[in-house]
């Protein structure tokens, strides 16, 4: 290769068009592996964790397919330390950013069992059920399946059918039709258990957290050798919130990211490349839930998972819009304030967030501390990802209201695909009716506008009205012509706007009793 090819002669150009210098290099990056401690050093910060699996660790179990964390096949499982144990993840690889693994502990398919040793429960299940044809994705079923079993079958968790669809939303196979799949995540839990030795993956994460090294495996890669300086490194992930608002005063050109779910598809299908990457989601404060009485606040490197999670403790009506959100690795990486800072007009948490009245808190290091300002999430936005952040500021907490008596929720998502898609239309439905009449009416909407919006208009059709047929048609009207959609290749103008007021006539056919009038009424055995 030519040394003016390449990623790292990329990001190199990319740090000098940015003025800035070879001092600012990537701390190495470390991990745990096979139980041994792993450093890679000069990793530039935009490279991905498939790449750096695959190019530079030569482990080529893990394929790249899709490069946009849609076919699975990338799978590999993170866990990091929860409590005494460890928490595990699976997670898209070819859009995961290898420096935001530092810390973690990190399986691949090569991992799972001894080279001449009996396969891990997960691989013999496939092997028996016959859930491998071409091949080329089984590694990344399996390390979902390896996920499954670590979370639920060495908890005594008898896996479904259903959960199986569950877990294994994010793999794609053209060959199977699933079934062999499906029974092989029935059937793993079926085998001679297999533990991770828990207890000393936690001491090794412990010692890498201390800066205990222990390092048995290392790779430089082909690149200029500089002395790192943590102060203006190239990925800078900073461990506390005042740490995080000092560096993003600091360095207000850095690239923020947080799970990487839309920052990974402009590396990998946009080639672009980022002198400086500022990491949220080691900050501690932003990685909890907190619930107070009123509301509970989401701190924004709170996974997808995690978020939803949260919402659907106190809201179980939203298990299945939550699985319909993406596939479980994109909800494992993926982070509830990524989600709504990147503005994207078809996302689907902020629709529903809206409905529910939630509200965004933007922070930024001050001369005199720490600056906040709070406002509602519909007026964070000001146009086609355009937001009201400030480039010294960032989106830290979310904060939503918790269920009063008598409110009524419905999250409705229309797509292509009934799992793992983008939507075409979104629309979220939050009524409070007292004594027949519409009290309180909140709805939120995505895919229908530049922005995600609030149906004001229809809103207005509703409140103080009789909960009737016909305020419903009235009020289906006005949000049928409340926005002007545009076409493209996920649906015309003209099914969105029409979408729209059918699924507002769905809520009121599903609030009179009405269940069976939809897929999600289905359940697995019924598709079989």
């Amino acid at each position: 290769m030519s040394p003016n090819r390449g990623p790292i002669a990329d990001w190199m150009n990319c740090l000098y068009a940015c003025g800035m210098d070879n001092t600012h290099l990537p701390r190495p990056i470390r991990f745990i592996r096979r139980g041994q401690a792993v450093s890679i050093t000069n990793v530039p910060p935009s490279r991905t964790l498939l790449e750096v699996l695959r190019e530079d660790l030569n482990l080529c179990g893990t394929k790249e397919g899709c490069g946009e964390g849609d076919c699975g096949a990338c799978t590999v499982v993170l866990a990091e330390r929860s409590g005494d144990g460890l928490a595990y993840r699976a997670i898209n690889s070819c859009i995961k950013l290898a420096h935001s693994i530092d810390g973690m502990a990190l399986w691949t398919v090569e991992d799972l069992s001894p080279l001449g040793g009996p396969l891990h429960p997960c691989q013999q299940a496939m092997v028996d059920c016959h859930g491998s044809q071409c091949g080329f994705c089984t590694p990344g079923f399996v390390m979902s399946l390896f996920g499954m079993y670590q979370n639920r079958v060495r908890k005594g968790q008898t896996i479904s059918r259903q959960l199986a669809l569950a877990d294994l939303s994010g793999n794609l196979c053209r060959c199977t039709g699933y079934r062999p799949i499906l029974e092989a995540a029935q059937r793993m839990g079926g085998f001679s258990p297999v533990e991770v030795d828990e207890r000393a993956v936690v001491a090794q994460l412990a010692a890498l957290e201390r800066g205990q090294d222990g390092v048995d495996v290392g790779k430089d890669l082909p690149s200029a050798k500089a002395r790192v300086q943590s102060a203006a490194s190239a990925y800078l992930a900073p461990t506390s919130l005042s740490d995080l608002l000092r560096a993003r005063a600091a360095h207000p050109q850095a690239q923020v990211v947080a799970g990487c779910t839309d920052v990974g598809l402009w590396v990998t299908k946009q080639h672009r490349q980022f002198a400086q990457v500022l990491d949220v989601t080691r900050a501690a404060e932003l990685r909890r839930v907190e619930h107070y009485p009123h509301h509970i606040a989401i701190g924004a490197a709170v996974s997808l998972t995690d978020a939803f999670a949260a919402l659907q403790a106190e809201r179980p009506q939203l298990a299945s819009f939550a699985h319909r959100f993406a596939g479980l690795p994109v909800r494992n990486a993926g982070t509830l304030g990524g989600n709504l800072a990147n503005g994207s007009p078809i996302g689907d948490a902020m629709p529903l967030l809206i409905a529910l009245g939630a509200s965004v808190v933007l922070m930024r290091w001050a001369p005199d501390g720490i600056a906040h300002r709070e406002l509602a999430l519909e007026d964070y936005y000001q146009g086609y990802r355009k937001t009201v952040l400030a480039p010294d500021e960032l989106l830290v907490w979310i904060k939503v209201p918790r269920p009063q008596r008598g409110e009524v929720l419905r999250a409705y998502k229309v797509s292509k695909r009934f799992e793992d898609d983008i939507s075409a239309v979104c629309l979220c439905i939050h009524l409070h009716i007292v004594r027949g009449r519409v009290a309180h009416a909140s709805i939120g909407a995505g895919g229908v506008a530049a922005t995600p919006v609030r149906a004001w208009k229809t809103q207005a059709a509703l409140l103080g009205k009789r909960w009737t047929a016909k305020t419903v048609e009235q009020a289906c009207a006005v949000l049928h012509a409340e926005f002007a959609p545009i076409s493209d290749m996920r649906a015309s103008a003209s099914y969105r706007s029409a979408v729209l007021g059918g699924l507002l006539q769905r809520f009121w056919l599903e609030s009179q009793g009405h269940c069976a009038i939809n897929l999600e009424s289905l359940g697995a055995e019924d598709l079989a």
